[in-house]
């Protein structure tokens, strides 16, 4: 399978730091019919937790997000990439950003059932050109 690459946006959600939050969030959104392509979490400081969305319709998500009261981060943009698992394979992508001088300051990647994987790339916005071009977008 070809790599799919492409540019998304993105937002996130700030919560509270407990038990509960990020299924709440989700299930307003599953209520809604939202598609994510990725869901990230972790602690943001001062009891505070950060729920990365990156959905596959933004609109679907600002209109759910409106109607269920959480206050969405401005729109922000990443590097989404779907594809056949292999051996090396975030690799590859990584150094074609690094070749291009492309800082990654994160990302996240999983392979799944039936040999396919997922990957999400944040890059600086100053350097999100740079990074699709040296991806091939």
């Amino acid at each position: 399978m070809a790599e799919q690459i492409r540019r998304c946006d993105y937002y996130y959600v700030t919560v509270d730091d407990r038990a509960g939050e990020g299924a709440r969030v989700l299930g307003k959104l599953k209520e809604a019919g939202v598609n994510l392509l990725s869901f990230t979490a972790f602690p943001a400081g001062g009891g505070k937790a950060q729920l990365t969305l990156i959905p596959e319709k933004p609109e679907a998500l600002l209109s759910a997000a409106r109607s269920a009261g959480f206050a969405l981060s401005p729109k922000k943009e990443c590097v989404f990439v779907q594809g056949g698992d292999r051996v090396g394979a975030v690799h590859d992508i990584l150094k074609n950003l690094a070749e291009a001088k492309v800082n990654c300051v994160a990302s996240n990647a999983a392979a799944a059932p039936g040999g396919s994987f997922g990957m999400v790339l944040f890059v600086k916005p100053a350097d999100l050109a740079a990074a699709c071009k040296a991806l091939g977008i």
